[in-house]
């Protein structure tokens, strides 16, 4: 324990670890990437856990978990069309095609599980990376509307 009392390799191997795994937290807050919570619009309660992952420079976003549904415990997907009709909404895409584009990611889609609409998606970061603006559109990105999800931690 008296190597501890003379500065060293230990501190300087404790301070490296404190300063890299700060750095792993902030470089985790400057993209999309990481586990969401999709935050109802009228209760704000948590409806959804999304996790989002980069693939090539591709975003996509999938299901977790559905935490609340007016169709009960593990809904499906009724009025999806093709393959993803009446499937369940845990596990599926439901984000694809998001690239970088500045500050921002577009030139995605994402699916409505509820209603089965397929919009164009724009993606940009709030609050320090802990707030996802996702805005679904259809034509023009200033129509449309948007839906503030939450970094889960």
């Amino acid at each position: 324990m008296k190597y501890l009392s003379k500065p060293g390799l230990p501190q300087f191997a404790l301070a490296a670890c404190l300063l890299l795994s700060s750095a792993v937290a902030w470089a985790a807050n400057d993209s999309p990437v990481g586990t969401w919570q999709q935050v109802d619009d009228k209760t704000g309660k948590v409806k959804s856990i999304i996790q989002i992952t980069d693939n090539g420079g591709e975003l996509q976003g999938k299901v977790q978990q559905v935490l609340i549904s007016d169709d009960g415990p593990h809904p499906v997907c009724k009025k999806c069309d093709g393959d993803k009709k009446d499937q369940p909404i845990e596990g599926m895409t439901i984000m694809w095609g998001v690239h970088q584009d500045g500050d921002n990611w577009d030139g995605g889609k994402i699916l409505d599980p509820q209603s089965g609409t397929v919009y164009k998606v724009k993606l940009s970061l709030a609050d320090g990376g802990q707030k996802l603006d996702v805005h679904g559109y259809v034509g023009f990105s200033l129509l449309g509307r948007s839906q503030i999800w939450t970094r889960q931690q």
